[in-house]
């Protein structure tokens, strides 16, 4: 735990040991057997608070995405457990998974194609009331009409389809759908980076008064380590498939101690032309996770790298009551 208020919080989500790993079948199919697996996601473990944002960021490949759509079951673990008030997610069928499923919600990176061209929009609002049978039909209308009025949609905008609406208003549809349902964890995949400068503002000012309303936890996935500042209480620095670091957002900003961190930060632009930062160039290229480097997973582009960064995997460091780090610099 990192800080002294979060030891009074409640774990909400507890996840240990996250692997996802797609096998590479052979050209002969059966005969061949499986070729090679992509190691996605390697062994992540974080833990979510209640009412907090912890953000995921990292570059792109490095399995953000694929953790989230794992906790929602959209793709099942090959190891690991997510431990949700007491259950573990990957451990649930049926009923039981139904009904997780309402308490966690997901909005998509992409808002055109996580929305069904051929449905209205009031349609597709009222889906999630009808699959986990929340109220009677007439209660719908007034659901979906109350919960568009909360993320600034008109009440004219029910009966449109998903092509009459900006980027920015669909992504406002998409925030409403995982909503309605009233869940407790929302896990956010890249909701802002197919968005303009000044649309993502509206709509990450909307997802902050919104979690104040509902007492929301949210898993906010992104690139843009920027966004990710403003909006997380705190941050994990992922890096193919493995957590590099995790602290609270102004630990992590202040004193960033992992190599791949500091590289993150300094490519983010500061907006005084007077203000100048070092910027950190990493040699190579990310290696294939078809083939992860051994070690430490950052050690082929990392400028202080040791030789037993290329033998031994290092283990997290607890830096402090706020700080975690994975790096054999800190043993």
């Amino acid at each position: 735990m990192f800080q002294a208020e979060q030891q009074e919080k409640k774990i909400l989500l507890d996840v240990q040991g996250l692997k996802k790993y797609y096998p590479i079948k052979s050209p002969l199919g059966k005969l061949g057997g499986i070729k090679n697996y992509v190691k996605a996601v390697n062994d992540v473990s974080f833990q979510l608070y209640e009412g907090e944002t912890y953000g995921l960021v990292g570059e792109s490949g490095c399995g953000k995405s694929t953790t989230g759509k794992t906790l929602m079951r959209l793709t099942d673990p090959t190891e690991g457990t997510a431990i949700y008030r007491n259950q573990d997610i990957f451990q649930q069928k049926g009923k039981g998974l139904k009904k997780m499923r309402e308490e966690i919600q997901m909005v998509f990176q992409d808002p055109y194609s996580s929305l069904n061209p051929r449905k209205r929009i009031g349609n597709t609002l009222e889906e999630p009331l009808i699959i986990h049978s929340i109220g009677d039909k007439k209660d719908h209308t007034n659901k979906v009409m109350d919960i568009m009025g909360k993320v600034g949609l008109q009440a004219d905008h029910y009966y449109r389809y998903p092509h009459e609406f900006s980027g920015g208003q669909r992504q406002r549809i998409g925030l409403a759908r995982a909503l309605i349902a009233n869940p407790k964890l929302v896990i956010c995949d890249e909701p802002v980076s197919a968005l303009d400068v000044s649309i993502q503002s509206q709509i990450i000012n909307l997802m902050q008064e919104i979690q104040a309303e509902y007492q929301l936890t949210y898993l906010f996935i992104a690139h843009d380590i920027s966004v990710v500042r403003h909006i997380s209480d705190r941050i994990g620095v992922m890096y193919l498939g493995r957590m590099m670091e995790e602290a609270t957002t102004d630990e992590l900003f202040a004193n960033p101690l992992h190599p791949y961190t500091k590289a993150l930060l300094s490519s983010v632009p500061i907006p005084n032309p007077k203000r100048k930062r070092e910027k950190i160039q990493l040699k190579g290229e990310l290696p294939s996770p078809l083939d992860p480097p051994t070690g430490c997973v950052f050690h082929t582009r990392c400028p202080f790298a040791m030789d037993r960064c290329k033998q031994d995997v290092p283990t997290k460091l607890q830096v402090n009551d706020k700080h975690v780090v994975a790096c054999h610099l800190y043993d």
